[in-house]
């Protein structure tokens, strides 16, 4: 078995790609250097992730449909899209979401070392727990594209992913990947260790960093699928305060902007208070959502029937002019490519002239809106039957900002559990292939991996909480994750060619590791 540097094979793919980047080249140096309490600090700006893996999930998951062979891609892209590994090692690979996580793992682990050789001190404590949340930040992020969704009764066998905790450790003894227990139970280690240590007062820009209400989201959305959901409700209340709705974004203000380019500067606004934690990552995704190749997209059909237009509890479905839900009117394209402005690409010019340089987009990775959704989910998990009526009053609570008053026909309703009940029991379940566009909905059949959902009044709240998160999380990539918490099955249809359709458990949700790695002795991916 080969000894080497699992975490930095890929010296030669960053020169391809992020040659800008010096790290790898002055790291030895730094080690040295790091001996200040702002030098800890401007070390932790290069921890936080690079790379969230945004557009392979978003490409596997049921947000994304093929319009046909008669538009162009890229061929990672339909790689993607197919569930299988891409050959080409690019920003947005799983080479580059590998290489860009443990880089940041190593980052957080030189700063966590310089701390404690400067003591440890009372003014270290915000970038100790600085650290340790980026340090879990991104192997949460890797174990979320990589591994399996966590499952109490296979979490044991589920492959799981070197965590590395001190600085020498990449080139020794870890060829071993350990289990999916194991690997959560470190993140959760780091979080809980960090959460006291966090004070909004160490940043200039907090939203760029730990803040408090980032940590504590981020404690709410992993507990969320660590099945702990007390304590998710716990941090998530920590994050929102007696009044949510503070942090939800302002919907109605946006419906006067002037085009999609304003929508997008003030969705990643860091005076937002929806916004807790923005992450400027590495990738075309932006470019993507744009439109720039059309066949693997999220289209007008997925628009119509599954998302922004589908018929669920504020909307009759087809069009925007029956939705409530405030984004439904604030979208970009044409019938073969739908999208919300949110992800929009900014350009790191290395040669202006010529127009080259890295692709970057700027990802509201923590909000108010995506949080308040977590809590209602919790709430709808807790205790096995769940509390209904506290994930209802979240949803309402989420839906004060994100649906409008139109008028007099067509007004906010109040939710309730039973009216919930009902209205998504007179909604057919999807098809898992449907056959015609009229087979498809917002209400899927769940088969939960490693917890429980009554039939009746839990799973229909839960199909509720559902289809907002997969709204609120749209091409961001967190709707793969709800696919494989729940166990969604869905299609993925090719023009001409069989259907691939992804199952419940279906092994393909951990996307495989780089190949480069499996070579240098780790175990790949069962398949």
């Amino acid at each position: 078995m080969k000894k080497l540097n699992i975490f930095l094979l890929s010296i030669g793919v960053l020169l391809a790609f992020s040659s800008c980047d010096t790290y790898l080249d002055k790291l030895p140096d730094d080690r040295a250097e790091v001996d200040s309490k702002d030098k800890v600090a401007k070390l932790l700006v290069d921890a936080y992730p690079q790379a969230e893996g945004i557009l392979i999930q978003e490409l596997s998951s049921d947000n994304v449909a093929d319009n046909g062979k008669q538009y162009s891609t890229e061929s990672y892209i339909d790689e993607m899209y197919r569930f299988k590994t891409p050959e080409y090692e690019s920003t947005d690979s799983p080479y580059a979401i590998w290489d860009y996580g443990y880089r940041g793992v190593a980052t957080a682990n030189q700063a966590l070392a310089a701390i404690d050789k400067l003591g440890d001190t009372d003014e270290l404590k915000p970038y100790k727990g600085e650290a340790l949340l980026c340090r879990a930040l991104n192997m949460f992020i890797l174990s979320n594209v990589f591994c399996m969704a966590y499952d109490s009764t296979k979490c044991d066998t589920y492959p799981g992913l070197p965590y590395p905790t001190t600085t020498d450790q990449p080139i020794k003894g870890m060829t071993e990947r350990g289990t999916l227990r194991e690997l959560y139970a470190h993140i959760n280690a780091d979080i809980e260790e960090a959460l006291p240590l966090i004070d909004d007062n160490a940043y200039s820009i907090p939203k760029y960093h730990f803040n408090k209400n980032a940590a504590y989201a981020f404690a709410a959305r992993f507990n969320l699928y660590y099945h702990h959901y007390d304590k998710a409700i716990a941090y998530a209340t920590q994050c929102l305060g007696s009044d949510p709705t503070v942090y939800l974004r302002k919907w109605t203000n946006y419906r006067t902007l002037a085009g999609s380019q304003d929508i997008f500067n003030n969705y990643i606004q860091s005076s937002d208070a929806a916004n807790f934690l923005l992450i400027p990552s590495v990738s075309i995704v932006g470019r993507w959502t744009e439109g720039n190749w059309l066949r693997y997209v999220h289209n007008d059909v997925i628009t119509k029937y599954e998302t922004y237009w589908a018929a669920c509890p504020w909307a009759y479905g087809a069009t925007s002019s029956n939705d409530l839900y405030q984004c439904a009117h604030m979208l970009y394209g044409n019938a073969q490519v739908t999208m919300f402005p949110k992800l929009f690409e900014t350009l790191e010019y290395t040669d202006k002239v010529n127009g080259i340089g890295y692709p970057h987009t700027v990802d509201a990775y923590f909000t108010g809106d995506e949080t308040i959704l977590v809590r209602a989910e919790a709430y709808a998990l807790r205790n096995g039957n769940g509390d209904l009526q506290k994930a209802v009053d979240d949803l309402n609570t989420w839906a004060s900002t994100n649906l409008e008053d139109k008028d007099d026909q067509m007004t906010r309703p109040t939710y309730t559990v039973a009216n919930l009940t009902n209205y998504v029991e007179s909604v057919h379940y999807a098809s898992v292939t449907p056959v015609e566009d009229a087979e498809r909905s917002f209400r899927k059949v769940l088969h939960p991996q490693g917890f429980t959902v009554a039939k009746g009044s839990q799973e229909d709240i839960i199909q509720v909480i559902l289809h907002a998160r997969r709204l609120t999380t749209c091409f961001q990539g967190m709707r793969f994750q709800d696919c494989k918490r729940y166990g969604i099955e869905y299609t993925h249809f090719v023009d001409k060619e069989d259907p691939i359709v992804f199952k419940a458990g279906d092994l393909r949700g951990a996307i495989q590791i780089p190949e480069a790695v499996i070579n240098a002795g780790l175990a790949a991916n069962p398949r």
